[in-house]
């Protein structure tokens, strides 16, 4: 069984229909990326599967469980939690008090410390920075940030929403060997990003979108090679 399933989904943004019949599966411990064009309904996935937004028609499901009548915050609590595209951390807050949003679900003192002390191995940085005002960190930091918040809840499946947008080669780098090392970790991993050479040299595997429908599907190294791929996504 997949850990995570969307079957026939459609979404609509008044007349706008943004998803189309969108069906994927991803399982445990895999990295699946999602490429496709700006507007092409990438991002509306993701804030579908956090429950942003609401199909109008389909069905979600993580680990053979319904998410259509749960909160944002409970499918948090389930072991969803993603990363925005644009980092959107608190900037009048400090590095550690965004970390510490992100933990809300947690129950002791001692998993906050576990995850703390986690984050703080993946991003070395942030614990540099603790103290630090989020809004004064660098586009690299935030980004770190970003992902960190996001992994303070311990979640079973991350959502990663352009992690490399507006960052410096070597920083684009850097944040995907930190996905790799996420993922070893036993993170499943659920990638949109707009750096399709990137995206799928991570992934296992990959979903095209066009349009607010699924293109095509195959393992990455597969998507690499398609000419379709090549000529639309990876610039060749």
């Amino acid at each position: 069984m997949p850990l995570l399933s969307l079957r026939n989904i459609d979404v609509h943004y008044g007349a706008i229909h943004a998803l189309r019949d969108v069906s994927l599966d991803i399982d445990a411990a895999e990295i699946v990326t999602l490429i496709g064009a700006n507007g092409a309904g990438k991002s509306t996935t993701l804030n579908l599967i956090s429950g942003l937004l609401r199909p109008s028609a389909g069905e979600i499901t993580f680990d053979g469980e319904s998410l259509a009548r749960l909160a944002p915050h409970d499918i948090v609590r389930h072991g969803i939690c993603q990363s925005p595209e644009g980092r959107r951390v608190f900037a009048g807050l400090t590095t550690l008090e965004n970390l510490e949003m992100g933990a809300y679900p947690l129950r002791g003192r001692q998993k906050l410390r576990d995850s703390l002390a986690e984050v703080y191995e993946l991003f070395p940085r942030l614990a540099e920075r603790r103290s630090q005002r989020a809004g004064t960190l660098s586009g690299g930091e935030q980004q770190m940030l970003a992902i960190g918040r996001a992994l303070m809840a311990q979640p079973r499946l991350l959502l990663l929403d352009e992690p490399s947008l507006g960052l410096a080669p070597n920083l684009v780098q850097s944040i995907f060997s930190v996905i790799r090392d996420i993922n070893a970790r036993g993170v499943t991993i659920l990638l949109v990003e707009q750096n399709a050479h990137m995206a799928l040299r991570v992934a296992h595997r990959g979903y095209v979108l066009e349009t607010g429908r699924i293109v095509l599907s195959d393992t990455a190294r597969n998507l690499e090679a398609n000419p379709q791929v090549k000529a639309a996504y990876l610039g060749e």
